[in-house]
């Protein structure tokens, strides 16, 4: 009884997100499209940085999301540009993010 409660509630809580496992990714078998080729706009003004845009996988299809201008969070922060990894499992998108 106590592992089946165990169980449920280590259950409930990867649903809700409040628990993390160590391979949370979600696997697409199919390869990911070329990245589109985005027209930036122009800057709205000094300091900022072009995030590129970038495919996500939507349960269904590879969707694009445009780019966008970002300020930094702080002084001499730099963007890391997320990216679309291959596994044997299939192909898992690591997000873009400031350091």
């Amino acid at each position: 009884m106590k592992l089946f409660r165990t169980a449920l509630l280590t259950g409930a809580l990867a649903l809700s997100g409040a628990f993390s496992f160590a391979d949370t990714h979600i696997y697409v078998r199919v390869r990911p499209p070329v990245a589109v080729r985005e027209v930036r706009p122009v800057s709205p003004g000094p300091g900022y940085y072009w995030v590129p845009g970038y495919h996500r996988w939507d349960g269904n299809a590879y969707v694009w999301n445009n780019g966008r201008w970002e300020q930094p969070p702080r002084a001499r922060a730099r963007w890391t540009v997320g990216r679309w990894r291959h596994t044997r499992r299939g192909y898992y998108w690591t997000d873009g993010r400031w350091r």
